[in-house]
């Protein structure tokens, strides 16, 4: 059942539920298996009472016999129908051979349903996009531009037919039509399977294809087509018309002309790692690809989920190369702060923490633990990752604990804000961030929406939070340092995006619900009517310019060789940017005197 509740922990809406609602589900899972081209799902059946997920292969959504979607790993379907009992719209079948896990109405299982927010059907609406527009020339341009012929092959031909058309074609890839399925075949596919003897060449080539094909349409960008081959593991897309016709293919290989370093060769090199000098090696070229693709032009809050995906698949694979020293007891490494938010910077250190099941010889565990974490991140700085320079690591006792030790705390940070430390670290264990055992690491997070947040921490933690002021003045435009090394300066970390943050973080503790970065946080503060739309996008959209700015001074000063800083000189901005920082300073600041005065008034 572990295997269950984790994979549902992935996966939206179940990934919104506790630990122990995931588990009253899993117990309910059947297992079943689908073979290629098997109806699942009929058009016009009977209302369903159960619903399904794709946990490998593949299912089409089929409307009046036309595919109208393709549903892969995570997605569910027919749950329109459980969920309106009216019978099924859409059917549903199996692209490939497919596994689902079936469950009956999860309504009925869970504490509280209105957390289950189902999409329709939803490759397309719940996959997070790490996309954007890009401001260079070449990077804006269609993805067409660097587009190729495809070579056309059935799922009966051989392996030996279809290499040859590839080679012919001068091609790295093959398209193949295999009845109602389309597949693809690389010469990646030619090497690892025909050169280790696993496949004859002169089986179908069938035995080879990869399904479904990841497609994009011929409208977007190269740079948008770039980041969608990094969130998807690709190295090759089907570009296809308006009316969803293949008309060519774009690799990998191809984007790299447009000069931008390639976050797919990363990400292969950290997951083929063998070694921690391999992944050391490999984690190197994460920054000078930070820097290259700022410089093309991608939003910084785009790239700063992209640098928390790959810092987070890093330590993934660091867990698995570690386990000379890491204990064998079932445990949890988490990211806390911004990282577990994905809106790190460029200089951003990583926070950790450690939760382990709960042992009948807790000192020793923990002192065996601690051991093991601290080896771990000194081999995690070998990879170019520094570890908190506050403290906030997993070899300190107050962020490595067992189970029952966690939820202890955490409920006693949010029932007493008085204990040492309370509000601070509250703060902080709400930007956690589990990376393996995810059920397991969950228990911080569910701890705060199941305990009953006191009026007397809640006015605390604003108190707390509302002490970071924007810095600006009656007088002046800006409240500057007056002595130091940052004379003149303002921190833009602290003034600008920590006001925010901490808000947006408070929102979510008073709602229960700390999952996601900022902006998720704060619109679902308006859902919860915490804020008006007004303020929710006020807050919003400062968040993201004044994120732009330091994310920009930053990698500028990268580039000029010195050390990243979250520290600026406001007479060196243009007018038009300093006066717009200064309104969305104040425009915060007003924000922050009206909940201060009004909260209790917002709380349902």
């Amino acid at each position: 059942m572990q295997e269950f509740t984790d994979f549902l922990a992935k996966q939206p809406p179940f990934n919104a539920l506790s630990n122990e609602d995931l588990e009253r589900i899993a117990g309910k899972i059947e297992v079943e298996y689908f073979g290629d081209s098997t109806v699942i799902i009929s058009a016009g059946e009977p209302a369903l009472d159960h619903l399904y997920i794709v946990r490998t292969g593949s299912v089409e959504v089929l409307d009046r016999g036309n595919v109208v979607d393709l549903l892969g790993q995570g997605d569910a379907f027919g749950h329109i129908s459980v969920l309106t009992g009216l019978p099924p719209q859409f059917s549903v079948r199996a692209a490939e051979d497919t596994l689902c896990y079936r469950l009956p109405d999860p309504r009925t299982l869970v504490s509280d349903a209105s957390v289950l927010n189902f999409n329709h059907f939803g490759t397309l609406v719940t996959r997070r996009r790490l996309t954007a527009s890009a401001v260079m020339s070449d990077a804006q341009s269609s993805v067409t531009r660097f587009m190729r012929n495809i070579v056309w092959a059935t799922g009966a031909d051989s392996i030996r037919e279809t290499a040859e058309l590839m080679s012919n074609s001068e091609q790295s890839c093959a398209l193949i039509r295999d009845g109602g399925t389309l597949g693809i075949v690389t010469d990646r596919d030619f090497r690892s399977r025909i050169g280790t003897g696993a496949v004859g060449i002169d089986a179908p080539i069938r035995t080879l294809m990869s399904t479904p094909v990841i497609s994009v349409p011929q409208s977007l960008t190269l740079a948008a087509a770039f980041l969608h081959m990094v969130e998807s593991g690709v190295h090759h897309l089907v570009v296809i018309d308006e009316d969803e016709k293949p008309l060519g293919i774009v690799r990998a290989m191809d984007l790299a002309s447009v000069e931008l370093r390639n976050p797919l060769l990363i990400r292969a090199a950290i997951e083929s790692s063998n070694s921690i000098e391999e992944l050391s090696n490999a984690s190197k070229m994460l920054y000078p690809t930070l820097i290259e693709l700022h410089d093309s032009g991608i939003p910084g809050l785009h790239e700063g989920a992209l640098l928390s995906a790959i810092v987070t698949s890093i330590l993934t694979r660091l867990i698995d190369l570690s386990n000379d020293v890491l204990s064998p007891v079932d445990h949890s490494w988490l990211i806390l702060g911004s990282m577990a938010r994905a809106e790190p910077l460029p200089i951003s250190d990583v926070d950790t923490a450690i939760l382990w099941a709960d042992q009948n010889n807790p000192d020793e565990v923990a002192q065996e633990i601690r051991a093991g974490a601290s080896i771990f991140l000194q081999r995690m700085e070998t990879c170019g990752l520094r570890r908190c320079s506050n403290g906030a690591n997993a070899d300190n006792p107050l962020f490595s604990r067992s189970r029952a030790s966690w939820v202890e705390v955490s409920q006693g940070w949010l029932t007493d804000p008085t204990r040492a430390g309370a509000l601070l670290l509250s703060a902080i264990a709400a930007d956690s961030q589990p990376i393996n055992q995810l059920t397991l690491g969950r228990t911080i997070t569910d701890t705060i929406r199941s305990t009953t947040r006191s009026r007397e921490f809640l006015s605390d933690a604003l108190r707390f939070t509302l002490a970071k002021k924007p810095p600006i003045g009656f007088v002046k435009e800006f409240v500057v340092e007056h002595t130091g090394e940052n004379r003149g300066g303002l921190d833009l970390k602290q003034g600008g995006l920590t006001p925010i943050s901490s808000l947006a973080r408070w929102l979510a503790i008073v709602d229960g619900d700390v999952r996601g970065g900022t902006i998720e946080r704060l619109k679902r503060a308006y859902s919860s009517g915490m804020l008006s739309q007004e303020e929710s996008e006020i807050l919003g959209n400062a968040f993201r310019d004044i994120y732009q700015l330091v994310f920009d001074h930053e990698v500028a000063a990268i580039h000029a060789g010195q050390v990243g800083s979250t520290w600026i000189e406001p007479q060196h901005l243009d007018s038009l940017t300093r006066r717009h920082l200064r309104e969305s300073f104040r425009a915060v600041a007003s924000i922050q005197s009206r909940i201060q005065s009004d909260w209790e008034t917002r709380i349902r």
